[in-house]
């Protein structure tokens, strides 16, 4: 017996119904493109809404959870408590990168407006339910985690059709501003996220959940009322055995990621658990086997047949490692302000969580900048050198960075995260155009998700590599700064032996956090039996800064080297990709797969048109 499933949402009837064969649209209108009236920018300012919800909350919590855990009344750097922190902060970015291929997939057979107004939907319950947290303790912190999981799927159901959408709404020559505005709202809400929390979590943490109610339940009846399911659907049978085998091995792997970054036995990290490693190494054992069965099985959810266009493996390549790069730099902007440089300018450590969004602001502009205005030169030039440039920018600033004293002159720092984003921005919005004009109109939604998983996982992959290598960093020289430094000013060497044996991972945490990290790691106990002057000197705003910043260099340097690296790694990839290109629904199988450079008319000019590969396999 054959399983099938259908979906009876909602369904807002196109001015040109979608076909459900799998084959073009009736003659007068491409696959997939939209008619040239004001629909476009009624469903990009829709999309755009939802992805700036969904990343904007995907960020607000990283600057919250110090309110948020007083709010439960909960420690979270009680050792037994660090996993429900680790799982607020991450949980909501593994749900995002195990279910977008998915819910694209599902969006090309169902229809991808309806996938994208039920998340709305789902993403607006889920808001509510954690707005209206009552619990406290380990009980309030599980909700909070299970409550953004549930979360996470709405902002999975949004995010993996919303590039498709505004693909099917646009002409192929004007994309590149409609994917670079709403790019650049992806990434820009994941730092507008941080100013939110940082403002309304002091006044209420409550809010930091219930800010997005009313964005969910306008957003949810507007799309309602106004998308049209322009795309062509693709009816096919759900890929059971691929969607688990995916979701298992995923999870598996990112799940050992995170907890690798946790102490394990008398080691500053968890890389040497028998338990990380059988997650990790099990979790790619079984995508090995997902990979084997998608290539057996008759209606696929991931389809490896895609990447045998060029402009999609290479521009996803490019993606992959681009975010390899960004993912965790956020995460080390705000240890730095926050652990150094905002105590030794003035601010205490309790304000630093708001004040480091606000002198990340620059990181912001750059992207608002750069993203639309690349994407239209996308339009016209092709992805290539605007994304290649971008990346090798990025890994200009890196370099730079390295350079940047610890305690920095803001001026030279500010320009720097801008010319960062300036890149970042210049890559991403064309880059993705590449990747969406590269597809048939029948597999956008598959090949958007395909896109979001390699951009979700590689984040936090990147967050990883970062906390790992500026942890390897810390755990070289600290503990001797730490013990020497408590013991000049009379800590008994016992204490300071202690002190200086507690994994990096703490202070760390405790900066990221808000806290004031000498008074978490001597606890209120060993202050008391030292002399008033010497306990405020110790918790004071210069004293831990001072005494970190020659080992936070060394791990920035490593973390940053890294992250220069897969940026050049991205560029090379990006330059990859081939010239201009669109697919045409109507060109015969196995033409111009490869890339080939196209005329505005979406044309192959004659002396390219011998370029081709083997045919692309379509369901």
């Amino acid at each position: 017996m054959t399983l099938t499933l259908t979906l009876n949402f909602w369904d807002v009837s196109a001015t040109s119904p979608p076909r459900t064969d799998g084959h073009a649209p009736e003659p007068g209108r491409a696959a997939g493109v939209a008619d040239h009236s004001n629909y476009r920018w009624i469903a990009l300012s829709t999309v755009t809404l939802g992805t700036l919800m969904v990343f904007i909350n995907q960020s607000i919590v990283l600057i919250s959870l110090p309110d948020i855990f007083r709010g439960i009344r909960l420690n979270p750097l009680t050792p037994g408590n660090t996993g429900y922190m680790l799982w607020m902060l991450m949980g909501f970015m593994v749900v995002l990168a195990v279910l977008v291929v998915t819910l694209g997939r599902v969006g090309d057979m169902f229809g991808r407006v309806r996938i994208f107004n039920l998340g709305f939907a789902v993403f607006t319950v889920f808001s509510i339910l954690l707005a209206v947290t009552w619990l406290t303790g380990a009980a309030g912190a599980i909700w909070l985690i299970v409550m953004r999981v549930g979360q996470g799927v709405g902002g999975a159901m949004l995010f993996a059709n919303s590039s498709a959408i505004i693909t099917d709404a646009f002409p192929p020559d004007k994309r590149g501003l409609g994917l670079g505005i709403n790019n650049v709202a992806a990434v820009a809400g994941s730092f507008v996220g941080l100013v939110l929390g940082g403002l309304l979590a002091p006044v209420e943490w409550h809010l930091v959940f219930l800010i997005s109610v009313p964005v969910g339940v306008l957003g949810t009846m507007w799309a309602y009322v106004k998308l049209e399911d322009r795309g062509v659907r693709t009816p096919a049978r759900i890929d059971w055995l691929g969607n688990v085998t995916f979701a298992i091995g995923l999870i598996l792997v990112l799940i050992g990621i995170t907890y690798g970054l946790l102490p394990y036995g008398g080691h500053t990290m968890g890389w040497t658990s028998p338990v990380v490693m059988a997650e990790i190494f099990g979790g790619i054992a079984i995508l090995v086997a997902f990979g084997i069965i998608e290539t057996k099985v008759s209606h696929p959810m991931f389809r490896l047949s895609l990447f045998r266009i060029r402009a999609f493996s290479a521009g996803n390549g490019a993606s992959f490692l681009a975010s390899l790069s960004r993912g965790g730099l956020m995460f080390m902007l705000v240890i730095w302000l926050q652990g150094i440089w905002l105590p030794l300018h003035g601010y205490s450590f309790e304000q630093t969580p708001l004040w480091a969004g606000i002198y990340m602001i620059p990181l912001t502009v750059g992207l608002l900048l750069a993203g639309p205005v690349s994407g239209v030169l996308a339009d016209r030039y092709g992805a290539r050198p605007f994304a290649t440039g971008g990346l090798l920018l990025v890994a200009a600033t890196f370099v730079a960075l390295i350079l940047l004293p610890v305690d920095f002159p803001y001026f030279g720092f500010a320009a720097l995260i801008f010319f960062n984003s300036i890149g970042m921005g210049m890559f991403i919005a064309p880059n993705q155009t590449g990747i969406m004009n590269s597809l048939p109109a029948s597999q956008r939604g598959a090949g958007a998700g395909m896109a979001g998983t390699f951009n979700s996982s590689a984040q936090v992959l990147s967050i990883g590599i970062f906390f790992t290598l500026m942890i390897l960093g810390l755990a070289a020289t600290l503990p001797s700064a730490l013990f020497h430094g408590l013991t000049a000013q009379g800590v008994s060497p016992a204490v300071a032996t202690r002190v200086s044996h507690l994994p990096p991972v703490g202070s760390l945490f405790a900066a990221f956090l808000g806290y004031n990290p000498m008074q978490t790691l001597l606890g209120p106990a060993e202050l008391a039996h030292l002399s008033p002057a010497t306990a405020h000197y110790l918790t004071s705003r210069s004293f831990f800064p001072h005494l970190i910043a020659p080992a936070f260099s060394q791990g920035l340097t490593e973390a940053f080297s890294f992250a220069a690296a897969v940026c050049v790694l991205g560029a090379v990839a990006s330059l990859l990709r081939g010239g201009k290109y669109h697919y045409v629904e109507d060109e015969p199988p196995g033409a111009d797969r490869s890339g080939t450079a196209r005329g505005d008319d979406g044309k192959i000019p004659a002396q390219e048109a011998v370029a081709e590969t083997e045919p692309l396999l379509v369901d």
